[in-house]
């Protein structure tokens, strides 16, 4: 209940202003987001590889209203694989990007976003790395996979996500485990109608379950984004019954959520990606991330009580 209350006022200007406002809310902010530049994001990219780890990148932002801003937000993420590029970093899909298409402008029009994703597939393919289509709220999910079916004709190696919080996801991840698709599998972010999601936590990881297993025995590459430990040591499981080898597949987790579990896995031989956000629009994502960790919103709260 206070999780889908909290995803709820993420919508709200009044909570927006007071948060983002509040001088403690940076310390918060700095454990989730790298920063605000591509920069920030190239130095947080560098530590990372450092260590094993691989990344994607998500310049934070969505619902795109204006052309003129998607377009910009087009522009950042080209001199951003540019910058990876240029650093050595995106080898062999190191270091990937996530887009939202809302904020290249899917609901300005569908060939829009197509247009500005489809260059920011051929600026990573230039540098040897890959896009991956984000997680959205659910009326942008069908547009979504009918834009990311169209662009693989060109752009073959473009991922996308299926939420296990939709009822849709195990029909989507059947209709998506295709030789060479890439789909990152994730619980969901979102406050949804029951209409078109589970309500309850269990039904939700039940549908992560079914989901998981879909792909890890269909040909194509699964991304498994949790930081359930559960649903990390199934995924193991099905990798050893199904005979996938260790580069067929990889493991996915927020930057700043369960470090040391992250560098474990990677230490073990298999690919494990960090999901690195960073801009000045971080306001909804960090209220995501306190809803799905109480911990965090409890020193949250406190803080702005205290002012300090």
């Amino acid at each position: 209940m206070l999780r889908r209350a909290l995803l709820a006022a993420s919508a709200s200007p009044r909570l927006r202003q007071l948060i983002t406002t509040a001088p403690q809310t940076r310390a918060i902010v700095d454990s989730y987001v790298a920063g605000e530049t591509a920069d920030d994001a190239v130095r947080v990219t560098r530590a990372l590889r450092a260590t094993g780890l691989l990344v994607t990148l998500d310049y934070l932002g969505e619902d795109t209203q204006d052309p003129a801003q998607a377009a910009a937000v087009t522009d950042e993420y080209v001199q951003l694989v540019g910058k990876l590029g240029a650093e050595g970093l995106t080898h062999g899909g190191a270091a990937e990007v996530s887009v939202k298409p809302t904020a290249v402008g899917l609901y300005l029009g569908p060939k829009i976003a197509a247009d500005n994703i489809a260059r920011i597939c051929a600026a990573a393919a230039e540098v040897g790395t890959m896009v991956t289509l984000d997680a959205e709220e659910h009326a942008a999910v069908e547009p979504t996979l009918r834009m990311a079916a169209k662009l693989r004709a060109d752009h073959g190696d473009l991922g996308c996500v299926v939420q296990s919080g939709l009822r849709r996801a195990e029909a989507d991840c059947r209709a998506l485990a295709a030789r060479g698709v890439r789909v990152r599998l994730c619980k969901g972010a979102y406050s949804e109608p029951e209409s078109v999601a589970f309500t309850a936590r269990r039904d939700v990881d039940l549908s992560y379950a079914r989901c998981l297993r879909v792909l890890m025995n269909g040909p194509g590459y699964p991304m498994i984004a949790t930081h359930d430990p559960r649903l990390i040591e199934i995924t193991g499981s099905l990798a050893l019954l199904t005979g996938r080898a260790p580069d067929s597949f990889e493991y996915q987790m927020l930057y700043g959520i369960r470090p040391a579990e992250q560098q474990r896995l990677a230490d073990t031989g298999a690919r494990m990606r960090v999901y690195v956000p960073y801009g000045g629009d971080w306001y909804a994502y960090l209220v995501r991330r306190l809803a799905e960790r109480p911990r965090n919103l409890a020193f949250f709260l406190r803080s702005l009580r205290s002012g300090g």
